[in-house]
């Protein structure tokens, strides 16, 4: 599996806008700052969010984005899945790509390959946006403890 900027980017601004939600709208030129993205690529990755059904947007002054679900119903996998496509390590795990090799019932990766999907959906499935709210929060929290000499 490998996470693209496009799909980097989506997951920053996901969670940046779960520290806004449900009361706060968010300008998108302050998504952009904080997140360092450039705004047109900003837009474009907006715009597949908003289709994906994970942000909205009010126009006007007091206008901006947020998200359309509780940040405790956004899984990193879904967010990832719908940016990046399937997260299957080979093709021919995939259930979506049409069988090309005769080997699958003999070869000693398959099931390996299996394995590795299994994993990274068992972790990506069951960390929610409001886990990695709060993970962030208590690693800003232990780092503003730390003093250096």
């Amino acid at each position: 599996m490998t996470i693209s900027y496009k799909g980097d980017y989506s997951l920053k601004i996901i969670l940046d806008l779960t520290f806004y939600y449900p009361d706060t709208l968010v300008h998108i030129e302050d998504l952009a700052k904080r997140q360092d993205i450039p705004k047109k690529f900003l837009e474009q990755i907006l715009l597949d969010l908003k289709k994906g059904g994970f942000v909205a947007s009010k126009k006007g002054p007091n206008g901006g984005y947020y998200l359309t679900k509780n940040p405790k119903n956004i899984t990193l996998g879904d967010v990832i899945r719908f940016i990046e496509g399937p997260i299957y390590p080979i093709s021919c795990i995939n259930p979506a790509v049409p069988q090309t090799c005769n080997e699958v019932k003999k070869c000693g990766f398959y099931s390996i390959w299996q394995d590795i999907s299994k994993a990274i959906s068992g972790i990506i499935d069951n960390i929610t946006f409001y886990n990695i709210k709060e993970k962030t929060i208590k690693i800003n929290e232990q780092n503003a403890n730390m003093y250096y000499i």
